[in-house]
């Protein structure tokens, strides 16, 4: 941390993104294939260290939400399969072709974008066509699989080498939409079958939690995103690892008394002699303006809440009685100090949202350390 001159650092760990790699391998045995999703700078983590960690960890595929993000893996030096996970226009597919990335196929449009691609060059893309199982987001009909989609994905203008699908509530505990959104991709290819087509060789419905609690739907292909990460709730009961260390310092200590308004709009008034802390760290660098009074951060091992408004760059905090701050002290504002642990999942649950928001919206301006120690 000492090498940034503000202090506020994001520590991501890439042994325990590895780690949790392995454990969906284990998961799901070798003859299934692995995806790590690395979208949206693999969810905040850095796309290119991480997907070259997951290359190391055996991963089969990487996952994207653009061709754009592809490219930067290209551009990299990262081979291997990777699939474009979102809808792409024609200049995205374009740029995808060129690039060796995977697409999807999901509705009319983009099959006419795709073959106005090929009428300007020799190629012969991968498509993956994602049905529509009750998401109810992207993805073509299941009903018009056999009669419209595969003449078309078999009539030799491109490589038909994925059928998916994605689940709306897998990581409930026990979901009847998600058995009835299996069924009805079970239903398509079984309709295939009876076509007398041959299926593609990548059939892919399973996320992160429906690969750990669903094991019929793993069909040749899992696609992890959050769960390499290790920053959902249920992550610690299948030993998964949280990725993402953040860390900020202590830039001014002072005592107030009684009465004493700390931070924009006096949204805090001090009801008895307080010593504060400013820290480094504000909504600028994704430390949400809602956790003024509801957040926390541990300093020494010790829980600090926030006092007043998280402000742009800044945020204080109320240390507790007996504890000794100074100027320069580390401050724990996700991850683990001593014996206690704040968590992503900490995060949103104090401003209302889900972990892969908390993640991604980690500022730009805020740097990524690598480590690679394994824990033991």
């Amino acid at each position: 941390m000492a090498s940034y001159l503000r202090g506020t650092v994001a520590e991501i760990d890439l042994a325990a993104i590895q780690h949790n790699a392995r454990v969906f391998r284990q998961q799901v045995g070798n003859r299934v294939g692995v995806m790590g999703v690395v979208k949206a700078d693999a969810y905040g983590h850095g796309a290119v260290p991480v997907a070259r960690a997951l290359r190391d960890a055996g991963v089969d595929w990487l996952g994207v939400a653009t061709a754009e993000e592809g490219e930067e893996l290209r551009q990299a030096g990262i081979g291997g399969p990777v699939l474009v996970l979102g809808p792409s226009n024609r200049e995205q597919l374009r740029l995808a072709v060129e690039r060796r990335l995977d697409v999807i196929l999901v509705d009319e449009a983009g099959w006419r974008d795709l073959n106005a691609v090929l009428e300007q060059g020799d190629c012969r893309p991968r498509v993956h066509l994602k049905v529509d199982t009750g998401m109810g987001r992207v993805g073509v009909p299941p009903e018009s699989v056999v009669p419209e989609w595969l003449p078309r994905l078999t009539g030799g203008s491109v490589e038909w080498v994925g059928l998916m699908s994605h689940f709306a509530e897998s990581d409930a505990e026990d979901s009847g939409f998600t058995r009835q959104q299996l069924s009805t991709f079970l239903d398509v290819i079984e309709a295939v079958r009876e076509a007398g087509v041959a299926l593609p060789s990548h059939l892919h419905l399973a996320n992160s939690a429906a690969t750990l609690r669903y094991p019929g739907t793993h069909f040749s292909l899992v696609r992890v995103g959050i769960g390499l990460y290790g920053s959902e709730p249920w992550s610690v009961t299948y030993g998964l690892r949280p990725a993402m260390r953040l860390v900020s310092r202590v830039t001014m200590v002072k005592r107030v008394g009684p009465g004493q308004p700390i931070g924009y709009g006096r949204a805090y008034v001090t009801t008895r002699p307080t010593v504060i802390a400013t820290v480094a760290v504000g909504y600028a660098d994704g430390y949400p303006r809602s956790f003024s009074n509801v957040g926390w951060v541990l300093i020494q091992g010790q829980r600090c809440p926030v006092v007043g408004r998280v402000s742009m760059d800044q945020t204080t905090v109320a240390v507790p009685d007996g504890l000794a701050v100074r100027p320069g002290e580390r401050v724990t504002l996700m991850g683990q100090d001593g014996e206690d642990e704040i968590s992503a999942h900490d995060w949103a649950q104090w401003s209302g949202t889900i972990s892969y928001e908390v993640l991604t919206r980690i500022g730009s301006r805020v740097p990524r350390e690598y480590v690679s120690q394994v824990r033991r």
